[in-house]
């Protein structure tokens, strides 16, 4: 997060001053609101300033894609940290791995399908806490598939991630995120 005491650009005021005529185009401020405001984002000198003027306003959502298609001949697809997930995940990778971290994602929908196509390579699927993985659908000719202790049944509230495709000579993996010791 930026130092509140920092200051703040143009387009920084700009993008609040778009911020507060979007929230009173839909009702959430008066008029007399939106001038107010605008005044003191228009004069701001820090992001604190800016920021009191915005926080008790909904913050867009990015836009999910609906369909994402992953491909790699020879190199590693990696997704972590904080990423949007979408409805259907399709991943090719002829001679390299996959490894996807579910565990910070944001995943809007309540069932993702993923599907995998993998010659020669792996795959990581990592979930969040409580989350549940199907992988009936996925084949592995001459490698591994586990699942460790995680479910494979639907559960209320819980992720449900389907998973598909194949493997000729790797695996696929699926599991939660491993515990940290050491933690401050």
């Amino acid at each position: 997060m930026r130092d509140l005491q920092m200051r703040v650009s143009d387009d920084d005021r700009e993008r609040a001053a778009q911020q507060l005529q979007h929230a009173f185009t839909e009702g959430r401020l008066t008029q007399l609101e939106l001038e107010d405001r605008l005044e003191i984002a228009l004069t701001a000198k820090t992001y604190g300033d800016l920021l009191g003027l915005i926080d008790d306003l909904p913050v867009d959502q990015p836009q999910v894609e609906e369909v994402v298609e992953l491909e790699s001949k020879s190199g590693h697809i990696k997704r972590s940290g904080d990423w949007a997930v979408p409805r259907r995940l399709r991943a090719t990778a002829k001679y390299g791995s996959v490894e996807l971290d579910l565990s910070e994602a944001v995943v809007t929908h309540p069932v993702v399908d993923i599907e995998l196509d993998l010659a020669y390579g792996s795959a990581k699927i990592i979930l969040p806490e409580g989350g549940v993985a199907n992988i009936d659908a996925f084949r592995s000719d001459y490698g591994h598939v586990s699942t460790s202790d995680v479910p494979g049944r639907p559960r209320p509230g819980a992720l449900y991630v389907v998973i598909s495709g194949r493997t000729k000579y790797g695996g696929l993996t699926v599991r939660y995120p491993r515990k940290r010791w050491f933690t401050h």
